[in-house]
């Protein structure tokens, strides 16, 4: 395995400590286990920084044009899918992922090595433009860094960033509409190519309806689309897709969730303070809010126990009043009103004082174990999802469809747990016959329309009150409903949102 290329200067050493982070982000992906990953990711370092120390050092050409070469971070990116495509050659393929031997060995994969002219859209665009140019759009775009933060690395001035990124953001639609044109096409899609151009410069233009059924069938011009429109979200993905090729989109959900935890976005007091006001004067704030909420929070359950004192009667009253129109359970003993005819808003009971003693009983549990077991009255999943939903639930999940076309999607599962977790193991069930093709995060099995999302080696371990979370990828046909019936290594979570 070879060491990792030892950094020139201070300079060198800070960007390769930022570019080793994606190489090992993205080879993980490529890899079926953490070992696997930080072997792939150290041989595609190594070669990807020679490769960009020989391009740094040789002759600059007569016309004063530098050579066509990616930045820093997406190419050696392609080293990690070019090292990939050497092991599968040189029989490791058991260490890669099977979906991306599957790539390898396919007319996909080959687009990226093939003639110039039908490569990629994005990865030629992103070619054409100069260095400083193609790194400012890669590091705002796929990277998810903040415009501020990304002026500092490369050395601009933060009160401008914005309005150059938008020149490099059309810049880079200009060469691709360039390349576009020359790229060799049937007469077809040749027809289409400028009324391509012209839907994708107006913001709220719709695609006729031709236009649409062809960018659904062709991929060339579905591609191309995706690099021309700069509006509407898309162009992230359309780089992460164009230029790294297979994973693309899970390494740019995988990067943004990165940024999100380095800059703690989300974190309670980790907000930007508002002019003027100092931490210590933020988190006098925050205290004195965390001492209103405490009462608050008093004051209520004090009411609450003050509105379950009996008044008046003992507790046969109560048992009286609480039995009127309700049937009993199988055990005579306990008056406990059965479970299905609690209001649809009751909580679930704690306990009632029994008629001889002062303490108190749990109510009695139901004679079967099995949390899954339907009630009686229920005859369909979703009944059953919203009657678990009503308990007191072990987690919460969070289902966040993050895009959506024409025959996919990708989404994202957020769950929040109740108590520690040495590992875990997600499951839902789809409505639609949706069908997971890719995860990262996690591993997918998948039977019928049941989905299980397993840990990975490096995110098992979940604290009390922690968010585990991970995404796919996933085919769909007619309709795509949300998933239901989510479950936590066997117990029922509530869903939000």
């Amino acid at each position: 395995m070879p060491d990792l290329p030892t950094p020139q200067d201070a300079s060198e050493a800070a960007l390769f400590s930022e570019c080793w982070d994606a190489v090992l982000a993205y080879a993980d992906l490529c890899t079926s286990g953490s070992t696997a990953a930080a072997q792939l990711g150290r041989e595609a370092f190594a070669h990807g920084i020679r490769e960009a120390r020989a391009a740094d050092a040789g002759p600059a050409r007569t016309s004063g044009r530098r050579s066509a070469r990616l930045p820093r971070i997406p190419l050696l990116l392609t080293a990690v899918r070019t090292t990939a495509a050497d092991w599968e050659d040189a029989g490791q393929g058991h260490k890669l992922d099977p979906d991306l031997r599957l790539w390898l060995n396919s007319d996909k994969a080959a687009r990226y090595t093939g003639p110039p002219l039908r490569r990629p859209l994005a990865l030629r665009g992103l070619r054409d433009l100069q260095q400083a140019d193609a790194e400012l759009l890669w590091l705002a775009e796929v990277e998810a860094l903040p415009l501020s933060l990304v002026a500092r690395r490369l050395g601009l001035d933060p009160a401008t960033a914005d309005d150059e990124l938008q020149q490099v953001r059309t810049l880079f639609r200009d060469r691709c509409h360039r390349n576009h044109l020359d790229t060799p096409m049937d007469a077809r899609c040749r027809s289409y190519a400028r009324l391509l151009d012209a839907v994708t410069r107006a913001p709220a233009a719709d695609a006729p309806g031709d236009l649409s059924r062809h960018l659904a069938t062709c991929v060339q011009c579905a591609e191309a689309a995706a690099c021309l429109r700069l509006h509407g979200g898309g162009l992230p993905g359309a780089l992460a897709g164009g230029v790294i090729g297979w994973g693309g989109l899970a390494y740019l959900e995988r990067r943004r969730r990165a940024a999100e935890v380095r800059l703690g976005a989300g974190r309670p007091g980790r907000a930007e303070l508002p002019p003027g006001e100092s931490e210590e004067g933020a988190q006098k704030a925050r205290a004195a809010r965390n001492g209103l909420l405490v009462a608050a929070v008093l004051v209520s359950l004090l009411a609450l126990g003050v509105s379950m004192m009996p008044f008046g009667g003992g507790g046969e009253d109560l048992g009286a009043r609480g039995d009127a129109g309700r049937q009993p359970v199988a055990d005579p003993d306990l008056s406990v009103p059965s479970l299905p005819s609690l209001p649809p808003a009751t909580s679930k009971p704690a306990g009632k004082a029994t008629e001889n003693t002062g303490k108190s009983q749990k109510p009695a549990k139901p004679e079967s174990s099995d949390s899954r077991t339907e009630p009686q009255g229920t005859s369909s999943p979703t009944d059953r999802a919203e009657d678990r939903e009503t308990e007191d639930p072990a987690c919460r999940v969070e289902y966040d469809l993050v895009n959506q076309w024409p025959d996919g999607f990708q989404a994202t599962v957020t769950v929040t747990t109740n108590e520690p977790l040495d590992s875990w193991r997600v499951s839902w069930s789809f409505r639609d016959g949706q069908q997971v093709g890719q995860m990262w995060d996690g591993s997918v099995s998948q039977n019928g329309s049941r989905v299980t999302a397993t840990a990975a080696d490096y995110n098992k371990s979940v604290q009390a009150g922690d968010d585990l979370a991970f995404g796919f990828l996933s085919s769909w046909h007619g309709k795509n409903s949300p998933p239901y019936d989510f479950e936590l290594n066997g117990e029922d979570c509530a869903k939000t949102g």
